[in-house]
């Protein structure tokens, strides 16, 4: 079976994806990182086929996505909505948020956080 999660291929994108996280993504990273959100393990930049998500719970099958500027032109938009798609075929949750709710409303931002991590934990049962 072909590997789907961290492929080799996506390494060095990862690995420039980290080094250059905006700073909205700095900003979460922050407050996700050594299991802040309920114990739960959260990594940066993951890869999952040939896509990259900024953060993932692997027990969880939780992807959270930064929305910054570059996802805002309509041709941007579509291919957001056919790669969350694509994800989702795994069993993967999505959240999303854009930079401006992070920068501005980070309370809100972590409770929809903790919220769906509740959420998924109460299904795993």
């Amino acid at each position: 079976m072909p590997r789907i999660f961290t492929k080799k291929s996506q390494q060095e994108k990862r690995r420039r994806l980290r080094v250059e996280m905006t700073k909205a993504e700095v900003l979460l990273w922050l407050e996700l990182k050594d299991r802040k959100i309920l114990g739960e393990r959260f990594l940066r930049q993951y890869s999952m086929k040939y896509f990259v998500v900024d953060f993932y719970c692997p027990r969880l099958k939780l992807a959270i996505e930064i929305d910054g500027p570059t996802h805002l032109p309509e041709e941007q938009i579509e291919y957001d909505s056919l790669r969350q798609s694509e994800i989702e075929k795994l069993k993967i949750q999505f959240l999303r948020f854009t930079n401006e709710h992070v920068y501005d409303d980070m309370t809100h931002v972590l409770e929809s956080i903790r919220g769906k991590v509740m959420e998924l934990r109460t299904r795993k049962k």
